[in-house]
């Protein structure tokens, strides 16, 4: 299920601001807020960014605090919020950890943005990682890959077009309950992140779109062969999108130091290292810009989106 444009290389984002683990987040974002965020949605979606996404934790331990931080907006009213100020670019949730939740609270939540946004979600999903966080609501941390297994069937009912869904799994059972608003897509895209093996046998068989985490260039074509191999031998013929998280960017020549991984350069020269991944068979993007200002970072936005994107097909 493609619902990208198809024959070109789509870019998206993950927003800064609304999570700031210290493996990415810039020194500016620590004094940002709901403003910025604004900024960038809006730069980001003229820019023809097929996306913004937000991701989601309830909460992070001490122990963990220092690395990941406790900055993690709250993906649902994050989206909802930036639908309202936004035209066209899609809402991904990378990822919400709907294992932390009933699949019918999921639901509500998401079909109900999907609906006020005029169709625009794409559910992006995955397992978790943080076991206290699990512990803390009650959900099952042993069993997360299972959970998240059937919550994506039962998701599939929930926010489909039926008012009353059905789903009778061995986790969650429901039938004769209602929800409405319905979302407005026909289908609300699901993508599953994670690079796991048990990860990728999910997305392969059980997603609209896959998201990795944090594979190299070299990793990914075994990835997205075994992603085909898995679908073949279910007799899956439905399209996946296929997507990838690129090294930092930033477009130019910098007079400051980026960081030995980030490419840098001008726009041509950018534009033909990242259409090797649609050579792999990658459909769309995600790219973060180096930036020491929202200044800086809405230029590199905008600068990506005029002189980077067009060379991108």
């Amino acid at each position: 299920m493609q619902v990208l444009p198809e024959g070109r290389l789509a870019y998206g984002m993950q927003l800064p601001v609304q999570s700031q683990s210290t493996i990415y987040a810039e020194s500016w974002e620590a004094d940002a807020g709901p403003d910025d965020l604004v900024e960038i949605a809006r730069a980001a979606d003229r820019a023809g960014f097929a996306y913004v996404a937000s991701c989601d934790h309830v909460a992070i331990p001490r122990r963990l605090a220092g690395a990941m931080s406790t900055v993690w907006y709250d993906p649902v009213a994050t989206l909802a919020f930036l639908a309202g100020v936004t035209e066209r670019v899609r809402l991904l949730s990378h990822v919400a950890i709907v294992g932390l939740r009933h699949p019918l609270v999921t639901a509500k939540q998401y079909a109900t943005l999907d609906h006020l946004s005029g169709g625009r979600l794409v559910l992006g999903v995955g397992a978790g990682h943080v076991e206290e966080e699990f512990a803390a609501v009650g959900a099952d941390f042993e069993r997360r890959g299972a959970v998240l297994d059937e919550t994506i069937d039962a998701l599939r009912a929930a926010l489909g077009p039926d008012e009353f869904p059905v789903h009778h799994g061995k986790t969650y059972d429901f039938e004769g309950l209602g929800q409405r608003p319905r979302p407005a897509q026909e289908r609300v895209p699901v993508w599953v992140g994670g690079s796991s093996p048990a990860a990728v046998r999910r997305a392969a068989l059980r997603g609209d779109g896959w998201l990795p985490q944090g594979d190299p260039r070299d990793r990914l074509p075994g990835q997205i062969a075994r992603i085909g191999s898995l679908r073949a031998e279910a007799g899956i013929e439905e399209s996946l999108t296929i997507g990838a998280i690129t090294e930092p960017l930033y477009i130019g020549a910098p007079s400051w130091e980026v960081g030995r991984r980030t490419l840098s350069g001008a726009p041509e020269a950018l534009a033909e290292s990242l259409r090797e991944y649609r050579a792999m068979g990658v459909h769309q993007i995600q790219v973060r810009f180096r930036s020491r200002s929202r200044g800086e970072l809405l230029d590199q936005i905008t600068a990506f989106g005029a002189d980077v994107a067009p060379h991108l097909s």
